[in-house]
């Protein structure tokens, strides 16, 4: 899949580039939300630019679909990187206790001056960024105690701003999803379409489960054994993920006329068992891989 196929602007992004840069002011912080499957592929390289000297948290979410050892990794090495960084989940609440923890230590010398002035119960202002179907608006609704943003399992559903005042003293200010213009990485676009960022119906899901169904082989070959009956013998023998999204459909009986394999059907049944964690905990990059 060559990366120049991978590009994706549409324009509620351009004007969500805009709104960050104009309410920077009104915030204290920014959350940089990201996918904790893929910590790197949803990192916006564009984000240190838009943002400037503003402090900043990263958080990995979605942590209970990743590997707990991946997530570990990955945490080490943003504090090596002299960025503070917390492992989370939206869908089960899991680490949301560490977040407020987390945003007071960032803003310590800001909160010691409130204190001065007596200003200690001032709500801190964040803004909470991340790439499409990151979890932002589970990740706000888990703190608000209550349904204030729209939550769907797809891309683009936020597409206004919106603030949100939560119960552990934090306004947030819900951005819509953003990607940027150009993936330079064809991983890091495979990466993106394997976990739902960008909308299936603009990429190829053949190629992308493909991919998913190599670096399954790679990172967690038991687990796709596990999953779909396979002996470790026969995915062994397969020399990349096309074959194994052939052994897949195989097994599963996704034959079409003639004995072809449906690629089509089993692409879509990779994807989905992927990204609701039916295959297992699953991370797909890790800090030291080349192509970071």
């Amino acid at each position: 899949m060559p990366t120049d196929i991978i590009q994706w602007f549409p324009g509620h992004m351009a004007k969500t580039k805009r709104l960050i840069k104009e309410n920077l002011a009104s915030v204290d912080i920014v959350i940089e939300l990201l996918d904790a499957r893929i910590p790197y592929s949803s990192a916006n390289p564009q984000l240190k630019e838009l943002i400037g000297q503003k402090p900043v948290i990263t958080v990995l979410n979605k942590s209970s679909l990743a590997d707990e050892k991946a997530s570990i990794l990955w945490r080490d090495y943003y504090v090596s990187k002299g960025r503070r960084c917390i492992i989370c989940d939206c869908i089960n609440g899991g680490g949301l206790g560490l977040l407020k923890d987390g945003i007071s230590k960032v803003l310590s010398d800001k909160l010691a001056r409130y204190e001065e002035k007596g200003m200690s119960g001032r709500h801190i202002k964040a803004m909470i960024v991340g790439i499409p179907n990151v979890g932002k608006s589970s990740l706000i609704n888990k703190l608000s105690r209550g349904k204030s943003a729209k939550v769907e399992n797809r891309p683009g559903v936020t597409v206004n701003k919106q603030w949100v005042s939560t119960n552990i003293g934090i306004d947030l200010l819900d951005m819509p999803g953003v990607l940027w213009p150009k993936f330079d990485s064809r991983t890091v676009g495979e990466n993106l379409g394997a976990t739902g960022a960008i909308k299936d119906d603009v990429l190829i899901p053949e190629q992308i489960a493909a991919s998913l169904c190599g670096t399954l082989k790679r990172l967690y070959p038991e687990l796709l054994c596990a999953r779909y009956k396979i002996e470790s013998q026969k995915l062994s023998e397969c020399k990349d993920g096309n074959d194994v999204l052939e052994l897949i459909c195989r097994k599963r009986g996704f034959l079409l006329p003639g004995g072809i394999f449906d690629t089509e059907r089993g692409s879509k049944v990779v994807l989905e068992e992927f990204r609701n964690g039916k295959i297992g905990r699953i991370t797909l990059e890790r800090p030291d891989d080349t192509f970071i």
